[in-house]
């Protein structure tokens, strides 16, 4: 039996729920998913989540925060895309690990240890590592193009 052969489906998953994760983050600093101070939200604002990347950057000044965390929400959203349509999605994968994990160190240091845990951030960071070392992008704008497996390395 052939161990790889649901493998592709594997990668679609885990490639789609990162792209959708990264896009429900930029959803909600924008207000999309309730107000500020509601239950399930965590920012609901743009302003609530400057102010959190502020305490996650305490050595910056505010107008530096606010440059800064329009430069992640950019790269949240075109990693997000990356992923979503299939394009370099070894370096998407990539990106999307190092970004989180830098956000969850950031996070353990300056807000607490619980709190990378209650975001899923070290889950994030882990699927986007192991998606960058799968050897199978069948579903991707290459792999359709050429009607075969893309195999990045």
């Amino acid at each position: 039996m052939n161990e790889d052969k649901y493998l592709p489906y594997g990668v679609l998953f885990m490639r789609l729920a990162l792209a959708f994760t990264l896009l429900a983050a930029i959803a909600d600093k924008a207000g999309y998913w309730g107000e500020p101070g509601s239950p399930t939200i965590i920012w609901g604002d743009w302003h609530v989540y400057i102010s959190y990347m502020h305490s996650l950057l305490p050595f910056t000044s505010k107008s530096t925060t606010e440059i800064l965390a329009t430069m992640a929400t950019v790269l949240e959203g075109a990693l997000a895309l990356m992923l979503l349509f299939g394009i370099k999605v070894r370096w998407a994968a990539l990106g999307t690990g190092i970004y989180s994990l830098l956000l969850a160190l950031g996070t353990l240091v300056f807000i607490g240890v619980k709190a990378p845990f209650n975001y899923s951030l070290f889950v994030v960071c882990a699927a986007g590592f192991l998606l960058a070392c799968c050897p199978i992008y069948r579903f991707t704008a290459h792999g359709i193009k050429k009607r075969s497996t893309y195999h990045p390395y």
